[in-house]
């Protein structure tokens, strides 16, 4: 029973090098040992009752972090969490946003109703070089080079920005 008192002081310095107070640690040893004290009345044999207690010491300590937070926990699944979590973008975003779609546009009509409305029937209507030049009457070859023209202006633009 004489390393009881080195057992003691060892567990509280683990304990509050872990952040608890000395009467929090001191009630988690306290716990500890009437753990090992129990566990000794109920026939179970421990030979390295120091191990025991650091083992058991530290389980309470992390139990017991666990329940002073347990609001922070929400026993509902992952999928109805995602109820929670606001996707719309800020303001900010939806202003800068705004602000490039106009820089956008702007570039666009600077080069030309033809060039912005190749551009625009590649990109925003999803139609392939031979059905634009089909449709407007023009080169596959012509196709390619008004949207090289929209897709230049556009990135020297990003650029500056």
């Amino acid at each position: 029973m004489g390393r009881m008192p080195q057992t003691f002081h060892r567990l509280r310095r683990i304990l509050l090098r872990r952040g608890r107070s000395h009467e929090e640690a001191e009630d988690l040893i306290q716990q500890a040992f009437l753990n090992l004290h129990e566990y000794c009345e109920r026939g179970g044999e421990v030979r390295q009752p120091e191990g025991f207690l650091i083992r058991t010491v530290l389980r309470l300590a992390i139990n017991a972090r666990r329940d002073e937070h347990r609001d922070l926990y929400d026993d509902r699944q992952v999928e109805e969490l995602t109820q929670l979590i606001d996707t719309r973008p800020t303001p900010d975003e939806v202003l800068a946003h705004d602000e490039c779609l106009e820089r956008m546009w702007k570039i666009l009509d600077s080069l030309g109703r033809r060039t912005r409305n190749v551009f625009l029937m590649h990109r925003l209507g999803g139609m392939s070089y031979p059905d634009i030049a089909r449709q407007l009457a023009i080169s596959v070859s012509a196709v390619e080079k008004h949207v090289a023209r929209a897709l230049r202006a556009l990135s020297e633009a990003n650029d500056d920005s």
